[in-house]
């Protein structure tokens, strides 16, 4: 059947079109019921059981099928993900609502669906004669949905009457809709509420712990005074924005102090950051929301705070917020200072953290308490909090009334014991984002059959290096050897140096699921004792692995050079190599150090050894930085898998060499790719810091009677190469410490949507990503790009589609961050792993930064960072003096000792 839908719709011009689709209406749908004789042919895969088992209810006790509204999908998705709800009717007008609402609860429940064994069918009532409805006149779509969702339970109910069954099943229909509930009762359709049916189900209690908290005000259990000022509705914001009156941008918290944060206003040419300061002036936003800020006017503008509060501190918010005030007053660095007025978007996520029980007896309201100390603590409502207490369990915020201190939520999920190493593993992949789910098969069927050889198709194209002296040099451990070099002297006498990297771009395709889970996952995770593969295992310690003595595929970048390092020609080709030795950094620096060593791979590296030399040099005279990060690795135990020692990563000469010519490499591709392609070059750069950021490195100079320049990169390195002091030995390596913390962070650009290319840090035009394919999406990118310059590889449209790769950029970006964060939060975690069972240990620590209550400092023997506050629980304050215009602390004791032995609060 044929009927058609009629729509107006306002062009660009203002003027008003009139649109007529045709929609077309079958009869032939199935309900999804697995036997039913009605519907005639019933479709494969996920259906209604014909006798629904799941958890029994004291409301319905008989069989039935779950059939619910848009807004229960939305904010009950928890509840419906567990194993206990099964058997449950998605319409095709709720799905709809939700894919427009909520993208990552429209994939969840997607995922529900697609789950045989939980039986969730969705039903396509829009193109269903009986269940179809239209729009009536005077009626909003809202209110249309609502009474098609009605019109879809009475017709199932129906439906399921006239099947042949003893049973006679029911469909129940789910709403926290007090207006549809009514209207559907009237109707003769039993519906209850989301939370009356959970409370129902008899043997599953603790589901009720998973409701979310909707009706936010009636729920609040404190005081009633009002705390925070209203959130202007969005048509306010968005006028105010485009007025100049309110300024758009991302929140975010302090990590040390809960009391301040700073948006980030991004428009048109338009990138600062503005302080926020004060409970109420936060006015209820969360870490990573977008939202609208009024700037204060600039007698009421403050200064970064000097004090790190931590929320779980017992603290009376309102003195310290006095206290900030009378801060501000003496501040002469003085910053635009505002106040959140709405929400524009919230970018709230589950969150990992700890349960903090109510001391209350018998209490079912406790406060949760995240791991990231960026989001504030959230208030849940539970019955399990003696089996929670001391678990990794993870909670989700459902809102945040202006009569509440915290934001209300719910319990989700309990992920084990804290401190074991399995949970806080799990723990720090969630939080950080990590896509650590198994590879699917869908993905995995993309991989190249076993065994597998090369063929004469994959040497089109492709030159033949078997014949060189080839050879690798990696981390001890390491299987996934992305890049091999060798160095040759020619019959003209100059010298052949090639930088090998694993050809992956070759077994993964563009556009299939094995490119699509790639390039979501963008890079490999190195955790401390694992690693998270951004490509199945087969491709990266095997296939794509360019291990020693084996035939592999690589793309090979080949220069000529003068013993001066001088390049005469550059010349890339996809190629086929076999490495003639995989060695560690120490095994290959033996080999350049061995007065007996004199076979071809020595003689390669040493050539190679000496031409990076000159190679660093040149890169540091023109104002390449070396900085330093004090980095650590742990030696675990073969059968626990606990850290046994920690050191601090010594690097050798081989490290530098091996980076060298991976820089080479890298800066020599960039040019070519932007030269063949000026709008589609997949560049990284890595932008300059805003003077105000050297700030702190300065001051700490300046204290040590120093002067550090940063009018330039060049500047800076000469300033920090001079940075010495006699009595201090390393100075020099905290200043190149702090120098790091200064800098921006790095990021992938598509060139045609970018004009400044520039890397700050290697001082280089130009600069992109090639040399690691099998742990980087990136690089994957850059070698197709650089195989149609080549004419090895055919283009595709996304290659050449500069808006998709600045999104691929942006995902890039974010995932290369958040597997920074995540091996920093594997390191830290292995650290106290280690000393758990050390008792108390003396080590000598370092001051990196000076706060008005505390101080963090470094122990640069195992490159831990921690803080040191000066007060402690039931000891006599300290009577010292902050001066924050050089960041110094003073204490009015005399004859104080100038060594003091201090507890690390980590």
């Amino acid at each position: 059947m044929l009927t058609s839908r009629t729509f107006l719709k306002r062009t660009r011009a203002g003027a008003v079109m009139k649109v007529v689709r045709e929609h077309y209406l079958r009869d032939d749908i199935s309900c999804g019921v697995a036997t039913c004789v009605l519907c005639g042919d019933v479709p494969a895969g996920a259906l209604l059981e014909s006798q629904p088992s799941g958890a029994s209810s004291s409301l319905c006790p008989d069989p039935h099928y779950l059939l619910m509204d848009t807004n229960v999908l939305l904010h009950q998705i928890d509840i419906l993900e567990d194993p206990v709800i099964r058997n449950v009717i998605i319409l095709q007008t709720v799905l709809q609502e939700v894919r427009n609402r909520s993208a990552p609860v429209y994939k969840r429940i997607k995922d529900v669906i697609s789950n045989p064994e939980k039986h969730f069918y969705s039903f396509t009532n829009e193109h269903h004669k009986a269940t179809y409805i239209e729009q009536e006149q005077g009626e909003n779509s809202n209110d249309r949905n609502d009474r098609a969702i009605r019109v879809a339970v009475k017709w199932y109910n129906e439906h399921m009457a006239k099947l042949p069954s003893e049973e006679k099943i029911q469909v129940i229909l789910l709403t926290n809709d007090r207006k549809n509930k009514e209207k559907a009762e009237e109707e003769g359709i039993t519906a209850f509420t989301c939370e009356e049916y959970i409370k129902s189900l008899i043997a599953n209690p603790e589901l009720v712990d998973r409701l979310a908290c909707l009706n936010d005000e009636t729920n609040e259990i404190e005081s009633g005074r009002i705390i925070f000022s209203e959130h202007l509705p969005l048509s306010k914001l968005q006028q105010g924005i485009k007025n100049g009156l309110y300024l758009q941008g991302t929140f975010r918290a302090n990590r040390d102090n809960y009391l301040e944060a700073t948006v980030w206003i991004h428009g048109d040419g338009d990138e600062r950051e503005i302080i926020i300061q004060g409970l109420r002036n936060l006015n209820r936003a969360v870490h990573e929301d977008i939202v609208a800020v009024e700037l204060l006017s600039k007698d009421a503008w403050a200064a970064p705070s000097s004090v790190i509060l931590l929320d779980d501190q017992v603290q009376d918010e309102d003195e310290l917020e006095k206290e900030e005030e009378k801060e501000k007053r003496s501040k002469t660095m003085l910053r635009p200072t505002g106040r959140v007025v709405g929400i524009i978007k919230r970018n709230w996520r589950p969150f990992c953290g700890m349960l903090s029980k109510s001391q209350i007896k018998e209490a079912r309201r406790h406060l949760f308490t995240p791991a990231d100390r960026r989001i504030p603590r959230i208030r849940i409502e539970t019955r399990q909090a003696s089996t929670l207490e001391g678990q990794r369990i993870i909670v989700a915020i459902d809102g945040w009334p202006r009569t509440s201190r915290y934001p209300n939520g719910h319990f989700v999920k309990n992920l084990g014991q804290a401190g074991d190493k399995e949970t806080e593993t799990e723990v720090l992949l969630l939080e950080h984002d990590v896509p650590h789910q198994p590879f699917s098969q869908v993905v995995l069927s993309f991989l190249p059959k076993m065994p597998w050889s090369i063929t004469d198709q994959d040497m089109k194209f492709r030159e033949d290096l078997r014949h060189l002296c080839v050879c690798s040099v990696d981390p001890p451990g390491c299987t996934d050897i992305d890049d091999a070099l060798h160095c040759r002297e020619l019959e003209n006498g100059n010298l052949e140096v090639g930088v090998h990297i694993a050809d992956v771009s070759h077994f993964i395709r563009p556009g299939n699921a094995l490119d699509q889970e790639s390039a979501k996952r963008g890079t490999t995770v190195y955790l401390c004792e694992k690693r998270i593969d951004m490509v199945p295992e087969l491709l990266s310690s095997n296939l794509c692995s360019l291990r020693s003595n084996v035939d592999r595929l690589a793309f090979s970048c080949i220069w000529e050079m003068n013993h001066n390092a001088e390049i005469l020609k550059t010349r890339f080709t996809k190629s086929v190599i076999n490495s003639k030795a995989s060695l560690t950094y120490a095994e290959a620096q033996m080999r350049i150090d061995s007065a007996s060593m004199n076979d071809d791979i020595t003689v390669s590296l040493r050539g190679l050894n000496k031409l990076a030399k000159i190679l660093k040099k040149l890169r540091i005279d023109k104002g390449a930085l070396t900085l330093s990060s004090p980095e650590v690795r742990f030696h675990i135990d073969s059968e626990t898998h606990d850290p046994i020692d920690l050191q601090t990563k010594e690097l050798k000469e081989t490290n530098s060499m091996v980076e060298e010519f991976m820089l080479l490499a890298n800066i020599s591709v960039a040019q070519k790719i932007y030269d063949e392609f000026s709008e589609h070059a997949l560049l990284r750069k890595h932008p300059a810091p805003p003077p105000s950021n050297y700030d702190i490195l300065v001051k700490a100079a300046k204290s040590k009677g120093l002067e550090i320049k940063t009018d330039s990169a060049k500047a800076l390195a000469d300033s920090l190469d001079m940075a010495e002091s006699p009595s201090f030995p390393y100075l020099n390596t905290l200043l190149r410490i702090l120098a790091t913390r200064c800098m921006m962070q790095a990021v992938y650009f598509c060139s045609g949507m970018d004009s400044d290319f520039h890397h700050y840090g290697l001082a280089s035009p130009i600069y992109t990503h090639f040399t690691s394919p099998i742990r980087r999406y990136a690089d994957i990118i850059v070698h197709r790009l650089l195989a149609v310059a080549i004419g090895a590889d055919s283009t595709y449209p996304d290659l050449t589609d500069k808006h998709k790769l600045a999104d691929l950029c942006k995902n890039l970006n974010y995932r290369h961050k958040m597997a920074q964060y995540a091996q920093r939060a594997s390191v830290a975690f292995h650290t106290q792993l280690f000393f758990k069972n050390k008792g108390e240990v003396n080590e000598e620590a370092y001051i990196l930064f000076v706060r008005k209550n505390a101080i963090v400092v470094l122990i640069p023997k195992y490159g831990l960072e921690g803080t040191v506050f000066f007060e402690e629980k039931d000891k006599p304050k300290p009577a010292l003096v902050y001066n924050d215009e050089v960041n110094l602390i003073k204490s009015n004791c005399k004859n104080e000792p100038e060594k003091k032995k201090m507890k690390l609060k980590e």
